[in-house]
């Protein structure tokens, strides 16, 4: 018999859950206000939507991470049915795309569970079909070659995600940028600086739109050398 691990917070019901207003306001900042509000530290590289209406993939909630052997998907079946609503599950298939984890019908399955999004470092399949699922799906690659379902894997426990580690219940946040992972103390702060990050780029749209932009700061920011003090 394969062998699971299982973080016992994972079906611990006491375990806090962000609130539903702090969701919604991650989901309306853009993921690139959030980096840049985290002092733009390395994030998830190489993981991009793949599932979920084009345009409208953004996605909020705490993870249920799972770790899986490459090219083997049957832990995050079981994952999938341990899963909460709102939960985004976060799977480390250690960046394998030779073999597809999730496709259509476990990605249907895991949005008839209500959660609230899929993160996955490997490889997705069937995407036509994951892009009709009001789903918001992240992965690294595409691959038609289907997964194993020998295990092992662990649920709960902490992962890698495009060079971006995440423990079980970070918040989760993803658009079409990509995703980042918040730590649920600092979700408050993180999202208010944010959000005035984005309403100070409002501001300068409607400068650019005006032709009011100020630009003097790019050439307070450079030394410049005159051309002619470098050819003597």
């Amino acid at each position: 018999m394969s062998e699971c691990r299982l973080n016992t917070s994972v079906t611990d019901p006491r375990q806090p859950r962000p609130s539903a207003n702090l969701l919604r306001r991650l989901v309306a900042v853009p993921t690139a206000a959030l980096s840049d509000a985290m002092l733009r530290l390395p994030g998830a590289v190489g993981v991009l939507p793949v599932g979920g209406p084009l345009g409208e993939c953004r996605m909020a909630g705490p993870a249920l991470t799972v770790r899986t052997r490459p090219g083997d998907n049957l832990v995050v079946h079981k994952a999938v049915d341990l899963a909460r609503p709102g939960d985004v599950l976060v799977i480390d298939a250690g960046g394998d795309t030779s073999r597809a984890i999730v496709g259509d019908l476990l990605c249907r399955y895991a949005a008839s569970r209500g959660l609230a999004g899929i993160v996955l470092d490997g490889a997705a399949r069937d995407v036509a079909e994951l892009r009709e699922l009001d789903l918001p799906i992240f992965a690294r690659a595409v691959s038609h070659l289907g997964p194993y379902k020998n295990g092992p894997g662990e649920i709960g426990g902490p992962v890698s995600i495009g060079g971006l580690p995440v423990s079980h219940g970070d918040l989760m946040v993803g658009d079409d940028d990509g995703v980042l992972a918040l730590a649920p103390a600092r979700a408050e702060h993180i999202v208010s600086d944010a959000e005035a990050l984005v309403a100070r780029e409002e501001q300068t749209i409607a400068a650019i739109k005006s032709g009011t932009w100020d630009r003097s700061w790019v050439d307070a920011a450079l030394t410049i050398t005159p051309l002619d003090d470098i050819r003597e």
